[in-house]
């Protein structure tokens, strides 16, 4: 006997059937797009470009804040204020002249995620407050597991990315000569200027 043919789906069942679909295919069928979890940010400054992969699944609220510096444009003209060769260099928060630029409310500290001041890792600078960080940060010049948590002072410093492309440009910006300036110490001779930060595609 023939087989008869089914009768075209009326309107509601076919929405049954997208949401049966979905189901089946998991909550991310129904949910917008999610931003990426591992970003990636250039940075372009005086002496080369240093690409950082961020972490966010592990560093959420860090990662959220530094991308929202680097959309705002804010780092733009900063510079890297603090240079210590064996240790880190440090920048973010400053305009060539030492200027301390004004920023959004510090974030809470996220140091107990999991991942550990190794060189090339890039990390939130802070006060002697723990939930201190705003736009600062720091890239290892080595592996640093004096800031790991719970060091050096019982919350220790959040990693949240790590050098992918220009550690070259790292070690050149290492190698600068420095001077103090006023209460400032390590501070290079010449400006090593941020020229923007991007999110790449």
């Amino acid at each position: 006997m023939p087989a008869t043919p089914a009768s075209p789906p009326t309107p509601q069942r076919r929405l049954l059937l997208a949401l049966v679909c979905a189901t089946l295919a998991g909550p991310s069928a129904l949910a917008a797009p999610r931003p990426a979890a591992s970003p990636r940010v250039e940075l372009d400054t005086s002496l080369g470009a240093i690409v950082v992969q961020l972490d966010a699944g592990r560093a959420p609220r860090t990662v959220a804040n530094f991308l929202q510096y680097v959309r705002k444009g804010f780092y733009a003209g900063t510079v890297f204020h603090r240079v210590i060769p064996g240790f880190m260099i440090q920048g973010g928060g400053y305009t060539a002249q030492l200027q301390l630029k004004p920023t959004a409310a510090p974030i809470p500290l996220e140091s107990r995620n999991g991942l550990r001041n190794l060189r090339g890792t890039i990390a939130m600078a802070r006060t002697a407050d723990p939930n201190s960080a705003t736009s600062q940060f720091f890239i290892n010049l080595v592996d640093n597991p004096s800031l790991d948590y719970p060091q050096p002072d019982g919350y220790g410093y959040a990693v949240f990315g790590r050098v992918v492309s220009g550690m070259k440009v790292v070690d050149r910006i290492a190698a600068v000569p420095t001077h103090s300036v006023g209460s400032m110490a390590n501070v290079p001779l010449q400006p090593v200027v941020i020229r923007s930060a991007r999110v790449l595609r």
